[in-house]
């Protein structure tokens, strides 16, 4: 490893760009990040390299990048002929590494065949040894698929929670709904967990982006516009369910389990966790929280947040529970001991770790995503 550019590049035949692009407030990416490192590599390359982008950018940016790398190039009289391939990576967090050694698919896109034999080259052993696809197509195409497939994963979750919002009202159980279409080949059971709502770094950014770039395009994307309303629902359920079973949030405390945006992961970045936390604290609730490896996240952002190193002792005479990620340590957590801890028997489980009906038969008031409500204590 080196910090110094010219050390990094110089032989080189392939340089990646890996670096971030966030969203700005209309939605669009900042590529800025992408076109410093698109000058560093036209500045300090000592021969014509394909510059492979495995940023997430929208559609058309290899040209932009290449038309970058040219003039860039003749500015300073250095080599040219650069090549431009879009290289998207589909790693998921928490098994990053995993995915990089064993991945489902490759996709590599360029618009010359010099590119291409390079990458191939590079990708020659990889392939050899797993056997997984290889999708070779032009810049453009490769560039959409990666928005195409975190859209589409963000737009499945948020279908299930749709049909979730239905089971509730209809009296149906919308865990055993996932399970039955699951079986289908057509549709798989992956990403049809229902919960509240998705986070991360990825999907709420590209399913933003994927709009902005439809609509620069002259396209209104509208599915991916109900996807994200869903989304911003579903986050708002726990709230939604605190409220009907304990009415008044002030002068309450909930334990709210998981700050993480999911399990495996200590990311905070647009988790669902911090929207209930946010709402809780402006409601006067003394919220304690805990996650087995996330929570010191909370410190600068909920000062007031009591952090726990012990779910237990995020659960000690709280009048309520919110689930809002689906660790396994608390799965092991069983009725006995949750009645033991809380002050009130409410439970409001936004990642279904739990047994409802087990819950329910211990006296517990139970609140799960796409169960069916029951009436309000009291009313």
């Amino acid at each position: 490893f080196t910090q110094d550019p010219a050390a990094a590049i110089a032989g080189a035949e392939v340089v990646f760009i890996c670096v971030g692009t966030p969203s700005r407030g209309d939605g669009s990416p900042d590529l800025s990040a992408v076109q410093r490192a698109a000058a560093t590599v036209a500045t300090h390359a000592t021969r014509p390299v394909v510059v492979a982008e495995k940023s997430t950018v929208p559609v058309r940016t290899g040209e932009r990048i290449k038309h970058a790398l040219s003039l860039q190039a003749h500015a300073r009289g250095a080599v040219g002929g650069h090549e431009v391939a879009s290289n998207p990576e589909f790693l998921r967090e928490g098994r990053a590494v995993a995915d990089a050694w064993a991945p489902d698919r490759v996709v590599v896109g360029a618009d010359s065949p010099g590119a291409h034999e390079v990458m191939g080259r590079l990708y020659g052993p990889l392939l050899a040894r797993h056997g997984c696809a290889y999708v070779a197509t032009d810049v453009a195409t490769a560039e959409l698929i990666k928005h195409a497939s975190n859209a589409f994963l963000a737009t499945k979750i948020s279908f299930i929670n749709a049909v979730a919002r239905v089971c509730e009202r209809a009296g149906a159980d919308v865990a055993t709904v996932a399970e039955a279409m699951g079986h289908d080949p057509r549709i798989g059971r992956a990403f049809l967990d229902a919960g509240i709502g998705y986070g991360g770094s990825c999907f709420p950014k590209d399913v933003q982006a994927f709009a902005h770039i439809a609509a620069d395009l002259g396209y209104d994307f509208g599915v991916l516009r109900e996807t994200e309303r869903v989304n911003a629902e579903a986050r708002r359920w726990p709230i939604v369910q605190l409220r009907r079973l304990l009415w008044n949030l002030a002068d309450k405390t909930v334990a709210v389990l998981g700050v993480a945006f999911k399990p495996g992961t200590d990311d905070v970045r647009a988790a669902p966790a911090l929207d209930v936390i946010a709402e809780l604290v402006a409601e006067g609730t003394t919220v304690r929280a805990h996650d087995p490896v996330a929570v010191d996240a909370l410190a600068d952002r909920f000062p007031e947040v009591v952090r726990c190193d012990k779910a237990e002792a995020a659960l000690a005479g709280a009048h309520a529970v919110v689930v809002a990620t689906e660790w396994d340590e608390y799965r092991a957590i069983r009725p006995h001991r949750l009645a033991e801890l809380l002050e009130y028997p409410i439970v409001v489980d936004g990642r279904g770790v739990w047994d409802t009906s087990a819950l329910r038969h211990a006296g517990f008031h139970v609140a799960r995503v796409g169960a069916p409500l029951e009436p309000v204590p009291g009313a």
